[in-house]
């Protein structure tokens, strides 16, 4: 048997501050981007009732972790549930299975932030945001880590929740915040753009990307989900988190290559790894424009899965649970 420590989302939820969410996951990028192996997300989809099965996973040599997440979202309880199963890179075993839940915004907003520092530009001030759930304030919260914004401006189509995410980051940053009453205004002049949406038409027009503008889309995780104008990721230096995945699933994506603007698996300047690693120089000038499309992977996810079961360790929270290796399974010895 092995000792194995399930810890539950409140054991860890204020175990790490989004900053080093973000310092977990850049090095975990940089490890995938030396070598490190990772896929994309597997889906099973079903359909009556509605619902998604979704597994993807990560090696990181360096941390000593792999695993990732398997979870479920809809079917009959029209809810979701991150399950995080983490090993030890070296042995093999178990080391801990994590409720994902409140870690979910902070480490895919990690990702994103990690994008933001490495293809933004480093004068940038102004961030507009397109959505106001968790997970566009998980993007917020850990992208106001690597760039002073001056000047933040939020939409989303409901009033009240553009207005409260407002005033909470307004308490919370250094910047200027306000609510706005369109995706246009929030754009006007931003040098970081960030749509956090489940939208499946572009959010965003591709005449309000000014020069320059850097474009982190978090919501492009099925065919159907496209946040951006595909004439934008045609013209865009295109940095998904996984190459692999681009094709497979980034919306945005796939309806340029849909609408004849690229060719399928071309248009890609690089992973996000590449970028982080040193390998693609992203950014290629201060006029570029740069667009991240994350997604989510399973780098971020054992990234910051190791990180809080290390300092959940520290702090002796959580429980252990048994498990049997396969020997004693196959055997009975």
């Amino acid at each position: 048997m092995t000792e194995t420590l399930f810890l539950t989302s409140s054991e860890v939820d204020d175990l790490a501050d989004p900053a080093d969410y973000v310092a977990a996951v850049r090095d975990a990028y940089r490890q995938v981007g030396e070598g490190a192996p990772a896929e994309p997300r597997t889906k099973l989809l079903n359909r009556e009732p509605p619902g998604m099965l979704t597994t993807y996973a990560a090696l990181l040599p360096e941390t000593g972790a792999m695993g990732g997440y398997t979870y479920s979202a809809g079917f009959g309880a029209g809810d979701a549930w991150f399950m995080t199963p983490l090993f030890d890179a070296e042995s093999g075993e178990p080391l801990a299975l994590l409720d994902g839940a409140s870690m979910n915004p902070f480490k895919t907003g990690a990702a994103g932030a990690v994008a933001v520092d490495a293809l933004a530009r480093d004068d940038a001030t102004e961030l507009a945001v397109i959505g106001s759930g968790a997970q566009a304030r998980g993007q917020v919260a850990t992208t106001a880590t690597v760039r002073e914004f001056e000047a933040v401006r939020v939409f989303s189509p409901t009033r009240e929740n553009r207005q409260a995410f407002a005033a909470d980051f307004g308490d919370r940053l250094a910047a200027d915040v306000t609510a706005v009453e369109s995706a246009s205004a929030a754009l006007a002049g931003a040098d970081v753009v960030i749509t956090a949406t489940t939208a499946s038409d572009p959010v965003i027009a591709d005449a309000d990307v000014e020069p320059g503008t850097h474009v982190t889309a978090m919501g492009q995780d099925h065919p159907e989900k496209n946040e951006l104008p595909p004439e934008l990721v045609a013209r865009a230096t295109y940095v998904p988190a996984l190459r692999a995945r681009a094709t497979q699933d980034a919306g945005s994506y796939l309806a340029a290559v849909e609408a004849g603007l690229i060719e399928a698996g071309e248009g890609i300047a690089a992973d996000l790894g590449a970028v982080v690693a040193g390998d693609h120089p992203g950014r290629a000038s201060d006029d570029a424009v740069t667009v991240f499309d994350s997604g989510g992977t399973g780098v971020e996810t054992v990234a910051a899965a190791h990180m809080l079961y290390e300092r959940a360790s520290e702090k002796g929270r959580g429980q252990t649970i048994d498990f049997a290796p396969a020997s004693e399974a196959l055997t009975g010895e």
